[in-house]
């Protein structure tokens, strides 16, 4: 398989990226001509590595949580059964988008302390809308004759669901995933405000110092993750919906 100019590229700032988080000093003359008065060139408070796999594991838990609550509230406002609850789950769900995750923190800190719990409760809150409003398109827009072709083979209703709407749905629904991820990378860089062990903690250490080469190496980071788990799932998604002929093979 021929690898294409852009894929080479993105494998090896991935690569780069890998080799600064085990390695930092080695780039410390790269970042050194943006500080001052002789400050420390690469971040020295904690390990980036540590941070960058802390930073990925709130994410990771928070999208998962996301997850999992708006695909039960998709599934259940598309049956028969749940059809009234829509707008009750549409109110829900923009609660995160409505409140900015600073004001949630605000509020969560309170009631369950500092750290990394109401960082996680904003994310989870965050990520709720593009993942459900994704879901609810990728199972109202199914073929009909494939529907009708599941319940003339005598499926039945959780079959479908199962066999059918969710494998149909999923490069739809991986979308909203892949946008709830992507935002939250970025969104919890704030939440070192409350003392979560996030990237935040680089560009914040940048800022009260005055230190740009603090705050790039944050921003680079957290950037380049983003662009990477989105190119990632993008490529998951055209494989699945490859599998289920949605596109053409080509």
């Amino acid at each position: 398989m021929k690898l294409r100019f852009p894929t080479i590229l993105r494998l090896l700032v991935f690569a780069l990226l890998i080799v600064f988080l085990i390695r930092p000093e080695w780039f410390a003359s790269v970042f050194r001509p943006l500080t001052e008065n002789n400050a420390p060139a690469i971040y020295n408070q904690g390990s980036l590595l540590t941070l960058t796999l802390l930073h990925l594991r709130t994410v990771a838990i928070a999208t998962a949580g996301a997850t999992v609550v708006a695909i039960a509230l998709a599934i259940l406002v598309t049956r028969p059964i749940g059809a009234e609850f829509l707008p009750l789950s549409r109110s829900l769900v923009n609660i995160g988008q409505t409140f900015p995750p600073v004001a949630v923190l605000a509020l969560a800190v309170p009631a369950v302390g500092f750290g990394e719990k109401p960082t996680l409760i904003a994310l989870f809150l965050y990520g709720l809308l593009p993942i459900f409003e994704n879901s609810l398109t990728g199972l109202t827009t199914l073929p009909p004759t494939v529907t009708d072709a599941a319940r003339g083979v005598g499926m039945t209703g959780w079959q479908r669901l199962i066999k059918v709407e969710l494998p149909l749905a999923m490069p739809i629904i991986l979308a909203g995933i892949r946008l709830s991820v992507v935002i939250n990378l970025a969104t919890a860089t704030i939440g070192s405000t409350v003392a979560a062990k996030t990237l935040g903690e680089v560009i914040i250490a940048g800022l009260q110092s005055n230190n740009l080469a603090f705050v790039l190496q944050g921003g680079l980071i957290v950037g380049i993750l983003a662009v990477m788990i989105y190119d990632g799932m993008s490529a998951i998604e055209k494989f699945i919906a490859k599998r289920t002929g949605l596109v053409q093979q080509t």
